[in-house]
């Protein structure tokens, strides 16, 4: 029993010498089994299926949310165009608030002289029949010495009383006309009123509908941030199940490489250049160069286009921009510009960037698309040249516009948190005509 197991001494020694010289023979790897290996792919098949539904959703969710930034944008000049209405109303009710007083004044001059000759008639009358004065009536005819005194005291005595009558008729028909001017001042300002009330009650209808899709817009963004972070999660578990699949699939590779008798030194020079591979970046891809811009235009259209692609980058700012440059945007009531704080931003709306763009040129336009829709001849959409305006809506419901540029496309102010940019036209919700102003 000595001898025997001194030679299994000697050739167990023999054999850890050529596998290892200097070192014991490792011990085999572990060997997943065929249904380990299975159930993770199994995992991984379903977990990615999961990532999949889950990138369907958020491809809907992202569609919604465009939806119903268009509408917000919609809404947002809806609102601009109750403020420009509201603004109107109230200077025409200061109008008639004006002229209203200014009929007043005059009613209470026409009274004034009213009672003056009036009063004039009483001191007249009472001089007449009190016969004590030199024009009182009887006594002052009776007095005369002379029948051509008494002719002229006559005469005067016509004269005075004709002059009071004249001056009655006058005072008369200046009542009469500031009574009608009078009625036609309150009926004026009635009217202004009414429509001042009307367009304050259309505003608030619009900022109502604007809360409800800035909320409609949010609730919408929740949802997708929600969908986000489970898709997040379900990638992270789906990376997992890979690793788990890629681990086993590791273990039975070395263990076949073990059991082929693979060499201890090739292993570990394929495992370093397995991981010397993996921990190597990804070669970044360049980013494309910027898009040259260049534009063809003739005269003031060429005008125009530069002073509107002189503010690329300019940041969106919901309200921003008059015809001498951007502004400062308005708050909307804790909307969606509030919520990228375009109160304090200086920058250009949609319609802002068209009103500065054309003032360059001396076109003055209202800080409304849906009236600067109307603010020029239409031309169909395969006649448009550089500077007409394109829009986006419907005619009820015009919320957007761009300036053509050429080359297939626009530039714009296209909504809060982005800037001036220009950009392909796109041909979704596009209005079938143009505006061209020039």
């Amino acid at each position: 029993m000595v001898r025997t197991s001194v030679v299994a001494t000697v050739v167990l020694a023999v054999l850890v010498g050529a596998a290892a010289p200097g070192a014991a023979a490792p011990p085999p790897p572990g060997n997943p089994s065929d249904s380990d290996i299975n159930a993770g792919k199994d995992q991984v098949r379903d977990k990615a299926a999961k990532v999949g539904d889950l990138t369907n959703q958020l491809a809907a969710a992202d569609a919604r949310l465009s939806d119903l930034q268009d509408q917000v944008e919609a809404r947002m000049e809806e609102v601009n165009k109750a403020r420009v209405d509201l603004e109107t109303a109230q200077a025409a009710a200061q109008q008639a608030q004006d002229e209203a007083s200014a009929a007043k004044v005059e009613a209470d001059a026409a009274a004034r002289s009213m009672d003056d000759a009036r009063k004039r008639l009483d001191e007249f009358a009472a001089a007449s029949f009190s016969q004590g004065s030199a024009v009182g009536g009887f006594s002052a005819l009776f007095d005369a010495t002379s029948p051509g005194n008494l002719l002229a005291r006559v005469q005067m005595l016509n004269a005075v009383s004709e002059s009071e009558l004249k001056a009655m008729d006058v005072a008369q028909r200046a009542d009469v006309d500031r009574a009608n001017k009078d009625s036609s001042a309150r009926k004026s300002l009635e009217v202004a009123k009414q429509k001042q009330g009307e367009a304050d009650a259309a505003k608030r209808k619009v900022d109502a509908a604007m809360a409800a899709a800035v909320a409609a817009r949010q609730q919408e963004a929740d949802q997708e941030k929600q969908l986000q972070s489970a898709k997040s999660d379900m990638e992270n578990q789906l990376s997992a199940a890979q690793a788990n699949v890629s681990d086993l699939q590791s273990q039975r590779q070395r263990y076949d490489d073990w059991e082929a008798e693979k060499k201890k030194e090739e292993a570990a020079a394929a495992a370093a250049a397995a991981a010397a591979a993996a921990s190597r970046p990804a070669p970044q891809r360049p980013a494309p160069p910027p898009a040259s811009v260049s534009v063809s235009a003739p005269g003031r259209a060429a005008a125009v286009i530069a002073r509107a692609m002189a503010e690329l980058g300019m940041p969106y700012a919901w309200g921003g921009g008059t015809p001498s440059g951007p502004s400062r945007g308005i708050s909307d009531g804790g909307g969606d510009a509030d919520y990228f704080g375009d109160f304090n931003k200086i920058g250009f709306d949609c319609s802002g960037l068209m009103v500065y763009a054309f003032a360059g040129v001396g076109v003055y336009l209202p800080h409304y698309s849906g009236y600067q829709y109307y603010a020029g001849r239409h031309v169909p959409l395969s006649q448009m040249a550089p500077g007409d305006m394109l829009f986006y809506g419907n005619p009820s419901n015009i919320h957007h516009v761009t300036m053509y540029i050429g080359g297939g496309r626009m530039i714009e102010a296209p909504y809060s948190g982005s800037y001036v940019r220009v950009v392909p036209v796109r041909w979704g919700e596009i209005m079938p005509y143009a505006t061209r102003v020039l």
